[in-house]
């Protein structure tokens, strides 16, 4: 299916690798020319050459840590052009209100929400001026399946699917369109590396870290690309009526209740 994206131009945060890479190769493989955004000046390069190598288009790579609200408007002040914003930069601690303390909660929040909300500022109003663009925001059903031990998380997923809400609720009237995924357990490294852990921890053999998901639907986490998929749909024209609101990808979970 042609998703009419050829010759938009998309920022991704959090691009080096994981939901952030899968979303960049993606949208480049229909077309689009990007920004891919990372703390790490050399995952980034990286992330930016491999996408180059198999698609036809241009890919520029930013080494900017979205914690810092002047990296926002760096950021912004070199994308020309923007029809598509895909924040997904963050990844907040585990742990209950006693064990997160408050530096360790703002470090958190500041590149997860704020760099969000920071962005979404900035270039919403470019958006704006163009009469058009989508944002989509990658936030993480910890905001539905509220924990008490990844409460910084819970906390700022729940806050960024109110905010993707509210801030799509009226943005038809400038031509934009803003929308949260919200993915449940995904196979990323850092998921990898925490289930590895686990199964050693449990199993004394890291190797079997799949029986640790088969509480799961399908008995698995979704992959990247799946994740990625919604996002590509989301952004597309092909979801023209679709906005403020949020869609989990977590093949049921989250209506099936029950814990992982």
């Amino acid at each position: 299916m042609d998703l009419n994206l050829r010759g938009k131009t998309a920022v991704i945060t959090g691009a080096s690798k994981g939901i952030g890479f899968a979303v960049s190769n993606a949208l480049a493989e229909e077309g689009c020319d990007l920004h891919i955004v990372s703390r790490s000046s050399e995952a980034i390069e990286k992330a930016a050459t491999d996408i180059q190598s198999k698609y036809a288009v241009k890919v520029t790579a930013h080494a900017l840590d979205l914690s810092q609200s002047e990296s926002a408007t760096a950021l912004f002040e070199r994308v020309k052009k923007i029809d598509i914003l895909v924040n997904n930069a963050g990844a907040i601690p585990g742990g209950d209100l006693e064990k997160v303390d408050e530096q360790t909660w703002r470090s958190a929040w500041d590149l997860k929400v704020f760099g969000y909300i920071n962005l979404c500022r900035l270039f919403y109003g470019a958006m704006k001026a163009q009469t058009h663009g989508v944002i989509v925001n990658v936030t993480g059903l910890a905001a539905d399946r509220l924990d008490t031990n990844y409460i910084a998380g819970s906390s700022a997923n729940a806050s960024l699917n109110a905010f993707s809400r509210a801030l799509g609720s009226n943005s038809f009237k400038d031509g934009i369109r803003v929308l949260a995924v919200s993915p449940g357990a995904v196979e990323t490294e850092r998921m990898v590396g925490l289930m590895k852990t686990k199964s050693e921890t449990q199993f004394g053999d890291a190797s079997r870290w799949r029986e640790l998901l088969k509480g799961l639907p399908y008995e698995r986490a979704a992959t990247v690309e799946e994740v990625a998929n919604v996002v590509l749909f989301l952004a597309s024209p092909k979801a023209s009526y679709l906005s403020g609101i949020v869609v989990n990808v977590d093949g049921g979970q989250n209506a099936r209740g029950g814990a992982f």
